[in-house]
């Protein structure tokens, strides 16, 4: 059968998915209709006060802050969309097979023997979170992630997308080296099906060694008309799968930085006047990302170059639009978070991280440009920022004027990361770090820790969580009782509550990054919680602890 154009979802219809739990809470501050499940909770934090003691030093005054919200959480699931930018890359091509496995339940053959598809490495599918105690025993009772509010069954999610690159999905999973054979023969007829739309492309953003891929483009130089065309894509997209959701997500590869220029880029019609006059400092992803915030529809940025200037914050501000980003947390990045929060909240001090990696994938292949890979840096570099600003003991923290604004960034461990261009290890990427520590009276502690991952097989169930989490933030709403502004409203714009998935979490303008993979898990487990009237996961346990 000849490919077809746009995107040629495959119906998810086969999909048929039987779930072995249920939950309902009992509670008068929850209440379930056949819409909406809506949840009275009373939020809790601690604020401070800073003011000088009678000795003259800094006294810290601690005082509990309540707040009662309500939330509300829509329990139809949307037939949903997903768009990738890069469908025909090592990600893209490897989130389509996945859920395509998935969906018909393919077998295969490997050295290993008898492979069946999985949702493994997906924290939304393969994961479980803590419910409570059983009232019996006493004992953990623990519930799948995904059986705890109403989400998408990524079996369901239809596929489509974007590609500098004309190859349908068949010719691009064998040209990415990532599927075992035995899948690929059984998937190929499904991925043929699925040709990628013609997208953006400015050759000053990549590294120029990906000219030659270059055949699958949106003509001419017009910025302007580059957005309304993405923008048609979505909207033909949705309409031609009965769609009720679209997220897109960018999958491609690493652009440079844009520069961020005052007139240009630094408000929301400051971009869109650029775009309009063609601005060199208006990058492909953030042309998909203003088209994205028009249509309404989420948008994720799974690479680090900086896509959500100033102006695009402002202009998804504007519309109520989701965004989130930046750069996916895979393998190293995941680890460095948890083995400096350990080393740093142990009282140990890291002096110094240098991180190394190899790989030989189209993403190694772009990132070999000095301009791209410093876009990797960076969101490589700042992984262990808040761990280092939260423990004053060790590190001098960062010095702020009364506004606000940093003026003297704090000490921090010293911070190498290099990565090199090996074609012949393709997917299989390789990572090696080297912690050096401070320990009392002037020792030493060294870890050397060696990461070997199948790239792609890391990356794409990440994908497939932030999809799925951004669908479901679309879905649930809040307000404050007895306040001037009574009526339901939607999240703010930015999804840091995605920030699990991502290495250089794009969080609202003022307020800080956290980096912390065990506080990231926690914060969407105890919103999730939220959402149904439970308190915030706990592990006083005092039923354990007291007579």
């Amino acid at each position: 059968m000849a490919p077809v154009t746009a995107s040629a979802a495959l119906d998810p219809t086969a999909a048929r998915h039987e779930e072995s739990q249920t939950i309902k809470i009992a509670s008068d501050r929850l209440n379930y209709t056949s819409e909406f499940i809506t949840a009275q909770y009373e939020y809790q934090n601690t604020h401070i006060e800073r003011v000088a003691g009678p000795d003259g030093k800094e006294e810290l005054i601690a005082k509990p802050f309540k707040q009662e919200f309500e939330f509300r959480t829509s329990r139809a699931v949307p037939k949903t969309g997903l768009m990738l930018v890069g469908i025909g890359g090592n990600n893209g091509t490897t989130i389509t097979a996945t859920i395509l496995a998935n969906r018909h339940q393919i077998q295969w053959h490997n050295k290993e023997g008898l492979q069946t598809p999985n949702y493994y490495g997906s924290l939304v599918r393969a994961s479980t979170i803590r419910l409570g105690s059983d009232a019996k025993t006493g004992k953990d009772v623990w519930v799948p992630f995904s059986n705890v509010l109403p989400m998408v069954h990524p079996n369901d999610l239809v596929i489509g997308g974007w590609d500098i690159n004309s190859a349908p999905l068949d010719k691009a999973m064998t040209r990415a080296k990532v599927i075992d054979y035995d899948l690929q023969r059984q998937l190929a007829p499904k991925m043929a099906e699925i040709k990628p739309l013609p997208s953006v492309y400015y050759p000053d953003f990549i590294a120029s060694n990906q000219e030659d891929r270059a055949d699958n483009v949106i003509p001419g130089q017009d910025k302007q008309a580059h957005v309304e065309h993405l923008r048609k894509d979505i909207r033909e997209f949705k309409k031609q799968h009965g769609l009720d959701q679209v997220v897109v997500v960018w999958t491609a590869n690493t652009e440079r930085y844009s520069n961020i220029v005052p007139g240009v880029n630094d408000t929301a019609d400051n971009l869109l006047r650029a775009v309009q006059a063609n601005h060199e400092e208006v990058s492909p992803s953030t042309i998909f990302a203003i088209a994205c915030i028009l249509e309404n529809v989420p948008y994720i940025n799974g690479a680090p170059q900086n896509t959500f200037v100033p102006g695009a914050i402002q202009l998804a501000e504007r519309h109520k639009a989701f965004i989130g980003g930046d750069d996916l947390k895979t393998g190293q990045t995941k680890v460095k978070s948890v083995l400096a929060e350990y080393l740093v909240n142990a009282g140990i001090k890291p002096l110094s991280i240098a991180s190394y990696n190899h790989l030989g994938n189209n993403d190694g292949y772009n990132l070999s440009s000095q301009r791209q890979f410093r876009s990797k840096e960076i969101s490589k570099s700042s992984v262990v920022d808040d761990c280092c600003e939260a423990n004053h003991l060790l590190y001098r923290p960062s010095e702020f004027s009364q506004g606000g604004e940093m003026h003297a960034k704090g000490e921090r461990p010293d911070h190498c990361i290099v990565i090199k261009y090996i074609p012949a290890v393709g997917d299989q990427k390789v990572a090696m770090d080297d912690y050096t520590s401070e320990l009392c009276l002037g020792g030493r502690n060294r870890l050397y820790v060696t990461n070997l991952c199948e790239d792609s097989l890391l990356a794409s169930p990440l994908l497939i969580d932030l999809a799925i989490m951004a669908e479901l933030m679309t879905r649930i709403t809040y307000r404050v009782p007895g306040s001037e502004e009574s009526s339901w409203q939607s999240m703010y714009s930015i999804l840091s509550l995605l920030s699990y998935s991502l290495k250089s979490p794009l969080v609202k303008p003022g307020t800080d990054v956290v980096n912390s993979l065990n506080r990231q898990r926690a914060a969407v487990t105890n919103f999730l919680r939220a959402c149904l009237s439970l308190a915030p996961e706990s592990d006083m346990l005092l039923e354990t602890r007291l007579w």
